[in-house]
């Protein structure tokens, strides 16, 4: 494990406990936004990474979406 996999694995338990799907969707656009000049520059792995991270918070960021609109429906 890498440092910067820690990081995210800490920065992603935080979003998931505030549960605050905006940031997760802003964080996950900035991993996008970093990770350009790194595919440029040729630096696959870490960008890779990046690409991976905010894969995994869109998809965090929508299942949260879904159960709390569901839970609002049954209501």
């Amino acid at each position: 494990m890498k440092p910067q996999d820690i990081v995210f694995l800490l920065a992603f338990a935080i979003l998931i406990w505030k549960r605050r799907t905006d940031w997760m969707v802003i964080v996950g656009i900035l991993c996008l936004v970093v990770s350009m000049p790194l595919f440029a520059t040729w630096i696959f792995f870490t960008a890779q990474r990046l690409v991976v991270y905010a894969f995994v918070l869109f998809i965090t960021a929508v299942i949260i979406m879904l159960v709390s609109q569901n839970g609002k429906q049954k209501k």
